[in-house]
């Protein structure tokens, strides 16, 4: 694989379905970035797919979470000494027709964490259910209030962000499930400079790791995640 100073991180689980278009569609608008799929313990053909598709694969042995896919991704491109890291779900619901301008904005400087959000131009394409909404818009409103901007889409999993970010979420600040609203928090508060960017996005077509039981937990996480967040002393040395 020829190396380039972006890369792409793909968290993948049980996605072989979809993982071959997601990497080409990427391939398509970014030719010179580099796509690193992170199989999540998958137990389908993801990872063959995937290498198939042109990506490099990082296969963990067991399944893990999505932070902990996330963080592998992070590790991989600061070892291998990328400049920029940008990151899309697998499961085909972003679009990687957004990733020229959110990369170019953290090129220019303008932004060390750019998030591309389906909710910021307010044109109704993307439909949450009502559990999904009362929790995305409570917790978007907590970071609009911590950070002082803001926020439409706390949980948004598409976005891009300089090395030193990345570098960042390598130490045990990352959450190993659900890194939303507490991280973006975490960012503001260690004076990285947050920015949404309105984009389109597909609804998944299945459970959202979100979804039944799980976002009871995911709330109750959330809210006690934040409120660790705000306690916790501002990290020293970050930009």
């Amino acid at each position: 694989m020829t190396h380039f100073s972006c890369i792409v991180v793909v968290p993948a689980f049980n996605e072989a379905a979809n993982v071959s278009a997601v990497v080409r569609d990427i391939n398509a608008q970014l030719p010179h970035a580099d796509v690193l799929v992170v199989d999540d313990g998958s137990s389908d053909e993801t990872s063959a797919f995937a290498a198939r598709a042109g990506a490099a694969v990082l296969r963990l042995p067991v399944n893990s979470g999505y932070g902990v896919a996330l963080q592998a991704g992070y590790k991989y491109a600061v070892a291998h000494g990328y400049r920029v890291v940008a990151q899309m779900d697998a499961d085909g619901q972003h679009s990687a027709e957004y990733l020229p301008r959110l990369l170019a904005i953290v090129e220019d400087g303008d932004a060390d964490v750019v998030i591309g959000s389906r909710f910021l131009d307010g044109d109704g394409h993307y439909t949450p259910s009502m559990a999904r909404k009362v929790g995305m818009e409570l917790f978007g409103r907590v970071a609009t209030i911590v950070m002082r901007q803001p926020i439409s889409d706390p949980t948004s999993g598409y976005q891009v962000m300089s090395i030193d970010v990345a570098r960042f979420f390598t130490t045990d600040v990352y959450p190993a499930d659900y890194p939303d609203a507490d991280i973006l928090i975490l960012l503001h508060r260690s004076g990285y400079r947050v920015r949404e960017v309105g984009v389109q996005m597909r609804m998944p077509e299945g459970a959202s790791m979100h979804s039944g039981h799980r976002s009871v937990y995911y709330v109750y996480k959330m809210i006690l995640s934040i409120g660790l967040t705000l306690l916790r002393p501002r990290p020293t040395g970050s930009s």
